[in-house]
């Protein structure tokens, strides 16, 4: 037996640090090769950790929330063989404690503590119960199908591997007769608080919200569009589709009109370095899609909208999305855009102040669309209404430049076959 030292890895794409979003394991677990040990938060995208060896978890430096260096010892296997020798493997020591501090000595360490030498037979999988405030461990799945049932996952029991639910211990916790939220509003004062520690993504969204509010000046500028013509093209696109084509929503044609305003209005698709003093003007259209997942906000990106049409586009921004959504998303399809678009859907709502993607000048925000009475030759006619909201970086965007260019959108979309003219 000896002592295996896995340091975090390299990630590439110039990272030198990662954030402990999640351990997968626990102290004591063995592990085969490639199992999931841990994941990792970047600056730019969440990244899971395989084990590099077949093992027992001897030891794990960091909590959720810890700032771990690349090449830092991140966990402590006891394998067959003679392992490798701590000292070789230690590095500064962590912004936070290690959980288990490895001693140095003078000489490799080439034989097991005396409590290594014997490993104790295999048990039955604890059941663990999150700590108070602390987020309970489970699959997107789970998670979503804990939502629908109305089950609060803090008062599940997880079997799983570090106390993760699974469907079967929501189907125990069901088949125990555990109360759901349908039973009915409670109307018992209560005074408890939960803390929720900002780590992980959230830490991430808030860094970069503040970033972006705090130093670029905003102005926002907000529009109405009747997309009466617009809704009867997609409909007939979609009921004229061919088997493989997806389903258009209105996205993919505000995608395309996009590529024409952006290129009439070139000082709105670009990158402003602060630092610098330089704003650099792109060619390609890169399109950010803000998307809203179990984890938290993510910004996939599309690129080379400019050529596409609109079915590629719909497929592109779909694959992207679901990318998000899964966790599945490399660092290439998050990173890159030179223009962001919020979609609000079905939430709807009269408006709105979408903040800007830094280093991005500008964030196109879309309202759902509502069947509204509007006058039109002195009549009250009904026609399909969309509201945008945008916002831009004044220091670069002048007022006209912002207004231009959603005017030049709200032409296209209520007019759509110049869109593709």
């Amino acid at each position: 037996m000896g002592i295996f030292a896995f340091k975090l890895p390299d990630i590439g794409e110039g990272v030198v640090e990662g954030e402990v979003v999640e351990w997968m394991v626990s102290v004591g677990d063995t592990v085969k090769e490639d199992d999931p040990i841990l994941s990792v938060m970047t600056d730019k995208a969440t990244v899971e950790i395989p084990s590099p060896t077949d093992g027992v978890v001897k030891s794990l430096v960091g909590e959720p929330g810890t700032i771990l260096a690349v090449g830092q010892v991140c966990i402590e296997f006891e394998t067959d063989g003679e392992g490798t020798p701590v000292e070789e493997a230690s590095v500064e020591e962590p912004e936070a404690p290690e959980p288990t501090p490895v001693e140095e000595k003078p000489e490799p360490v080439s034989e097991p503590e005396p409590k290594a030498v014997t490993t104790p037979a295999p048990a039955p999988t604890p059941v663990v119960v999150a700590a108070p405030g602390a987020r309970p461990l489970a699959s997107p799945a789970v998670r979503q199908r804990a939502r629908e049932s109305g089950i609060d996952l803090a008062s599940v029991s997880g079997s799983g591997p570090a106390g993760r639910i699974t469907h079967a211990d929501l189907d125990s916790w069901k088949d125990a007769g555990s109360p759901v939220a349908a039973a009915g509003p409670s109307r018992t004062a209560k005074t408890g608080t939960t803390e929720v520690p900002v780590i992980g993504l959230r830490r991430k969204i808030s860094e970069s919200m503040t970033a972006s509010y705090t130093t670029i000046p905003h102005f926002s500028y907000f529009e109405e569009v009747d997309i009466t013509h617009l809704d009867e093209l997609r409909v007939h696109l979609n009921s004229t589709k061919t088997e493989g084509q997806p389903k258009l929503t209105y996205l993919p044609f505000i995608m395309q009109a996009l590529v024409k305003a952006l290129g009439e209005n070139p000082v709105c698709n670009a990158l402003f370095d602060d630092e610098k003093g330089v704003v650099t003007r792109h060619d390609a259209v890169h399109l950010g899609i803000a998307t809203q997942t179990d984890r938290g906000l993510y910004v996939p990106v599309v690129k080379h909208v400019e050529a596409q049409d609109v079915w590629q586009s719909a497929s592109e921004m779909q694959r992207v999305s679901q990318a998000a959504r899964d966790g599945t998303a490399g660092l290439d399809e998050l990173t890159g855009s030179t223009f962001t678009i919020t979609s609000l859907g079905r939430m709807g709502g009269l408006g709105a102040t979408p903040i800007i993607n830094k280093p991005e000048v500008g964030i196109l925000g879309v309202h759902n669309a509502v069947d509204t009475p509007v006058v039109r030759n002195g009549q009250i006619v009904v026609r399909k209404m969309l509201r945008l909201s945008s916002s831009w970086d004044h220091r670069v965007v002048d007022g006209w430049d912002g207004a231009m260019l959603v005017q030049r959108l709200k032409t296209l979309l209520e007019n759509p076959a110049t869109i593709f003219m």
